[in-house]
This record gives C-alpha cells, structure tokens and sequence, in this order.
C-alpha cells in the first residue's frame, strides 16, 4: 500500500510549514529554518520551491502575495492540522522512548 502523501513529514517539511505560521517568503524561509533548528536543517532553494507547490497542491499552504517573482505564502488550516499531527506523532515516539529506555536513564 503507497504511503499516503504528508501523513508524516521530514525534518525540512516540518520546519517550512512551521516558519509559515506566519506569512513568508521563500528566502525568508530558507534564513528561518536554520535559526528554529539550530542550525541542524537547511532546505536549499530547489527543494524549498518544489515543497513549496506541493504544498500549495495539497492545499497545506495558501499564496498570499505575489511581487514579480517573490511570493509570499501561510499555512491554511490543512496545513496547521498536518503539522499539529507530526507534533502529535513525534511526542508519541518521545514518550514511547521514554517509556522503554526510562526517562532520564543512561544505560
């Protein structure tokens, strides 16, 4: 059975949905994710845009403003469910680690 598009999200995924909880645009997301990371994920320009209208497709992000060829984009309602649901996913994991390993545990 394929894997349903988005039900889970990589790790430059989850960053460009989260930095457009506030409208942005492509090079302001590609300066933020490396700043709500840690430096730990970059998204270069090629794989930012191709998510970017995937998003858009899905309907997880919607264009807000367009100047020549700078866009500016936001997440719909879609995409906030998407990326509550990773959180979700990710804090499942977390807990299940905890619990196996026990929390605080060095083995």
């Amino acid at each position: 059975m394929p894997r349903q598009k988005f039900k889970t999200l990589t790790e430059q995924m989850f960053y460009i949905l989260l930095c457009l909880d506030s409208e942005c645009c492509g090079m302001d997301i590609m300066d933020k994710v490396p700043l709500l990371s840690g430096g730990r994920v970059r998204v270069g320009s090629g794989t930012l845009y191709n998510l970017l209208e995937q998003f858009l497709a899905a309907g997880l992000i919607a264009e807000t403003r367009a100047l020549g060829r700078r866009r500016s984009y936001v997440l719909t309602r879609a995409g906030r469910e998407a990326l509550a649901a990773e959180y979700a996913r990710l804090r499942a994991q977390l807990e299940d680690h905890d619990r196996v390993m026990g929390k605080g545990d060095a083995r």
